[in-house]
């Protein structure tokens, strides 16, 4: 169900997930599940799993911009100045 933004300027949403996250998420659901069948292994499996579970929004923000912001902020660099104006 393909749900239309309320302005204009918002992004198009796919039941919880951003439209482009619903691309990431399949594409990505489908490389894991080649890699579990031929190698066996379930990592990749399980780091698109906890993508898409942080890539749910809500009210137009989600987890994982969260934790890029916070990224952002704590190992980003930070620049002061301090101005004295009389």
């Amino acid at each position: 169900m393909y749900l239309y933004p309320d302005n204009l300027t918002a992004r198009p949403m796919l039941w919880l997930w951003a439209l482009r996250d619903v691309a990431l998420i399949g594409v990505c659901v489908l490389l894991s599940a080649l890699a579990l069948t031929q190698a066996g292994l379930v990592v990749p499996l399980v780091v698109t799993a906890v993508y898409a579970f942080l890539a749910i929004r809500h009210d137009g923000v989600s987890m994982l911009d969260f934790l890029r912001y916070a990224g952002a902020f704590f190992f980003g660099r930070q620049h002061f100045t301090w101005r004295f104006e009389p």
